[in-house]
């Protein structure tokens, strides 16, 4: 089931989620829509608080970066992501290490926008996946970034966040527009300031 996708300004973006356990009712359905809703709105991860449920667990899907733009050569960041594919549930950043480097981001949550960010090259993450066994893994280049802004979400934490204050005013008015759902976006999603919802 494809949900909708909370926007900018909605409380529950702000609030850091809670673990779950094994009985999570229907955690295996909401997985799947969790899937179906971010492939919907062609993202690479989808974070739980952003479909308005305040628990750790976020999904990604990198294979997209896997593929070179045509004529371009295979970006070595983007190493190993075929099929790069992944449930974390209550996952813990355990070490980030590396020179930090910039990406220009988006959000689902946060349609239009895309900002540079500086973010380590390298994680090592402990999680359960969707069949509750445990990992700790390491990743680097594109899948870290990823990650680290999917767990940024479960922590109440927005990739807006790390922008400078000067570029945080800059954007102040497109942001507001978010929140009142006054943007264009070709998936549904729920706005904090508005009664509406766009499809």
């Amino acid at each position: 089931m494809i949900l909708p996708i909370v926007a900018y300004g909605s409380p529950i973006l702000k609030k850091e989620a809670e673990e779950i356990d094994e009985d999570y009712e229907g955690l295996n359905e909401l997985i799947e829509s969790m899937f179906e809703t971010m492939y919907e709105a062609n993202g690479v991860g989808l974070a739980a608080p952003q479909i308005d449920k305040s628990i750790r667990l976020f999904i990604v899907d990198a294979s997209p970066f896997a593929e070179p733009e045509e004529g371009e050569e295979p970006d070595p960041l983007a190493e190993g992501l075929e099929g790069f594919k992944k449930v974390f549930i209550n996952p813990i950043i355990e070490e980030e290490e590396g020179e930090e480097w910039a990406f220009a981001e988006g959000c689902l949550s946060i349609p239009t926008i895309r900002e540079e960010i500086m973010r380590k090259p390298k994680i090592r993450i402990s999680y359960y996946d969707e069949n509750w066994e445990f990992h700790d893994e390491e990743f680097e280049g594109y899948a870290a970034r990823i990650i680290q802004h999917e767990y940024d979400h479960v922590d109440g934490i927005l990739f807006t966040d790390h922008l400078s204050p000067l570029k945080k005013r800059l954007l102040k008015k497109k942001l507001t527009n978010i929140s009142k759902g006054d943007v264009e976006v070709k998936y549904k999603m729920k706005f904090p300031n508005t009664k509406k919802r766009k499809r």
